[in-house]
């Protein structure tokens, strides 16, 4: 699954310095959730994971057969320790 979505995603979203890190479904209060993970060498920020997240909604809107029958989409990032 990462692979795929790595593969549609990460050449969209380079530019902004982050890369799809995992993806995966899972189920929280009765809802299918697919979770698309993003990560980057630097600390990511709320405006960029912003920018990243409409690049990727479009991306998925266009590849919705991959969303599994899912009831939410959800795009995070990973969290960075205390440097």
């Amino acid at each position: 699954m990462k692979e795929q979505i790595a593969e549609l995603v990460n050449e969209k979203i380079k530019e902004l310095n982050v890369y799809v890190d995992d993806a995966f479904t899972s189920t929280e209060e009765g809802k299918k959730i697919f979770n698309i993970v993003l990560d980057s060498e630097e600390i990511i920020d709320l405006n960029r994971i912003t920018e990243a997240s409409r690049i990727i909604n479009k991306i998925m809107d266009a590849n919705e057969s991959l969303l599994d029958d899912c009831d939410e989409l959800d795009i995070y990032s990973k969290e960075k320790g205390e440097i």
